[in-house]
């Protein structure tokens, strides 16, 4: 139990040095923001659907981004937002990304489920020959980025 109330008062230290803001909670597990305290990261990009880029909408879909939460509780990503330099945004809806698990964001049309959500794009989103991919909370704070320069592979594990 002493271990726990050392962690705690060492996170709510750090969650006050790093947003200047402090957290008053009752004894658990989690203190601080939720932004502090998670950690939802980009996985892979396929920037560059394999095969022919005819816009087809299975083209289209080829094109994805892998959202991972690697922490160790549940996020709901409403609000939160993936866009790319030229400024094209999705924005997550209520969905609730548990911890261990990934969500591939398609670039085309479908329908949502558990780990596929889809942009609704009729074109591509990524620049083959370079992008920088944006995480951001619904708060705004940016939580990942990544980005490529030039075509490849056609995709990158951030």
């Amino acid at each position: 139990m002493r271990l726990r109330s050392t962690v705690a008062a060492f996170v709510a230290a750090l969650s006050v040095a790093m947003t200047g803001v402090a957290v008053l909670s009752a004894p658990g597990p989690f203190v601080g923001s939720a932004d502090a305290a998670t950690v939802i990261r980009f996985g892979k990009i396929q920037y560059d659907s394999p095969g022919t880029d005819n816009r087809s909408n299975k083209s289209l879909n080829a094109e994805y981004v892998v959202v991972r939460n690697i922490g160790t509780t549940s996020v709901n990503l409403r609000g939160w937002t993936v866009r790319d330099a030229q400024r094209h945004v999705y924005t997550f809806g209520s969905f609730t990304l548990k911890r261990g698990t990934s969500v591939t964001l398609h670039t085309g049309q479908g329908t949502n489920t558990a780990s596929h959500r889809y942009w609704g794009s009729r074109a591509y989103i990524w620049n083959n020959t370079g992008d920088t991919a944006t995480l951001r909370s619904g708060s705004g704070a940016t939580q990942d980025t990544c980005r490529w320069t030039r075509s490849g592979s056609g995709a990158t594990n951030c």
